[in-house]
């Protein structure tokens, strides 16, 4: 089939949604969060270069809009049990990354397929890019646990997974985080909300692990 295979896989993502088995005010497929997650990126991105460190913005561009492509074989595996172990994350990637390349083999032309597994690989490493995708989607599921804690979720989910991605970000040494924490965050935590969690509290919590 081609190419043509690989544009149809694509609708995919648009039907599995994050998050899956809890309660939820707003539901978010994979597809829109791979959208947001350049969106982020190109922000910090922008940040850094502001700070003076060199992007490549071809890389940055292949992995964060293609970051979660697996997911299409896998669905979204809830982030506490696709943590709760190295060893397992690890099995989970394995197999991740083996169901992609064996859609590559499958229906790729052979002239296309190192740009493909190129483009499809796991993209979070120790680069500057690597580490951009990785804030950015963290940056995701802090802004949508965020948007269910303002609207009062009390599902522990989110507020595990609003400070679990917090400490995550705050721990990776980029210049865009320390901006995030000082001036996006404050406008996060600043903005009313009539919800009966105490999203400062942990906020601040989460910030000084």
């Amino acid at each position: 089939m081609g190419i043509h295979a690989y544009f149809r896989s694509l609708n995919e993502m648009e039907r599995i949604y994050r998050c899956p088995g809890k309660f939820k005010f707003e539901e978010h497929t994979v597809a829109a969060h791979s959208w947001k997650v350049v969106q982020y990126a190109k922000t910090l991105a922008d940040i850094e270069e502001m700070h003076g460190t060199p992007v490549n913005w071809k890389k940055l561009y292949e992995i964060t809009s293609s970051h979660d492509y697996g997911e299409i074989f896998i669905g979204d595996i809830k982030t506490p049990v696709k943590h709760s172990s190295m060893k397992l994350r690890s099995l989970i990637q394995q197999v991740e990354e083996g169901m992609v390349n064996h859609f590559i083999d499958e229906h790729i032309p052979e002239e296309f397929r190192p740009i493909f597994r190129n483009q499809l690989r796991e993209g979070k490493d120790q680069s500057v890019e690597g580490m951009i995708l990785e804030v950015a989607d963290k940056l995701d599921q802090v802004y949508e646990a965020f948007a269910e804690l303002q609207r009062g979720n009390t599902e522990k989910e989110f507020v595990k997974m609003y400070r679990e991605a917090l400490i995550k970000i705050k721990h990776i040494p980029l210049a865009c985080v320390e901006y995030f924490l000082t001036h996006i965050l404050t406008d996060m935590v600043n903005e009313e909300s009539l919800s009966p969690i105490n999203i400062r509290q942990i906020t601040e919590e989460a910030l000084k692990q």
